[in-house]
């Protein structure tokens, strides 16, 4: 069966160079996070790759990622296409003034017209390891409609400041009933980690936005849009956004939606603070020496 990754994009900045986070090598040999990302993806059996972008980074994309990866991608017969998110693309009026970005689900149907298979939603710039990519594969190619990798809460945390984790709750057959958005999670000293002076259960699982989805999705996604556009928007103009993990919450309260939480024992890594660009490459490096992934990275596909 053919599968798709789909890699949120859109919000690498404009100028290509230094201090672009997405952009930061993690090994010797320069790659980047979504480097990784699209290797563990392919590994797993995904063989269409589509970014999502924004027109005006389109040229820069290409020069730095885009041509190297299209290029990897052919010689394993995996296609890659490009999507551009846009402010303009809405059911309605721009809002005067308004220059926020709609959000990832926004960001999503943006690739509505070139997704004709089950594919799977990461970000650009977070690692999520191997395993993630191959359950939910595995799950889409048996005839899953909706699932979700659910990370160990502390396989996520950052030892340099708090973070905002969506703490996923479950019924008896790890079907996803509600995703409570928690902020500032730190650790603490005991191995433990806390919420504003609230213990947090460290074996928790929390959704770090890898969906796993079915095209139909796709056709819900665009009715609620229009929705959110009616409503939040007429409220609130210049901020309101239309996410992923908000809009799959109120259609699982509604009843309309079932997620497969699908747990991952992997490390995520990602750079919310610039003080973890350190320990992202002493990751890197120690999976490398390990023989997690290959120096030359591609070469075992």
């Amino acid at each position: 069966m053919n599968t798709t990754l789909l890699i949120m994009a859109a919000g690498i900045g404009s100028r290509f160079g230094t201090g672009i986070k997405q952009l930061e090598p993690v090994d010797e040999a320069g790659h980047i996070i979504m480097d990784y990302s699209i290797h563990d993806a392919i590994e797993a059996g995904f063989n269409h790759v589509v970014f999502i972008i924004r027109k005006d980074i389109e040229k820069e994309f290409k020069e730095v990622i885009g041509d190297r990866i299209a290029s990897i991608c052919s010689s394993h017969d995996v296609t890659v296409d490009y999507v551009f998110q846009d402010i303009n693309d809405i059911p309605g009026e721009l809002p005067e003034g308004r220059t926020k970005p709609w959000g990832t689900g926004q960001a999503v149907l943006a690739a509505k017209d070139v997704i004709k298979t089950p594919f799977i939603v990461i970000n650009a710039d977070d690692y999520y390891g191997k395993e993630g990519f191959k359950a939910v594969h595995e799950y889409l190619v048996n005839g899953g409609k909706s699932c979700m990798a659910g990370f160990v809460l502390k396989n996520t945390l950052s030892d340099n400041g708090g973070v905002t984790r969506g703490i996923c709750k479950m019924d008896e057959d790890n079907n996803l009933t509600e995703v409570v958005e928690t902020k500032n999670i730190v650790k603490t000293a005991d191995d433990g980690a806390e919420a504003d002076g609230v213990a947090v259960d460290v074996n928790s699982l929390v959704s770090m936005n890898m969906w796993g989805l079915t095209p139909d999705f796709l056709d819900v996604l665009e009715d609620g849009f229009k929705e959110f556009f009616e409503k939040e928007v007429q409220r609130n103009p210049q901020k309101a956004e239309y996410l992923i993990p908000i809009f799959i919450g109120e259609l699982l309260e509604q009843g309309k939606m079932s997620v497969k939480v699908l747990k991952t024992n992997d490390t995520w890594y990602g750079m919310t603070y610039h003080e973890d660009v350190a320990a992202v490459k002493g990751s890197f490096k120690e999976m490398l020496e390990n023989g997690v992934y290959k120096a030359d990275l591609f070469a075992d596909l």
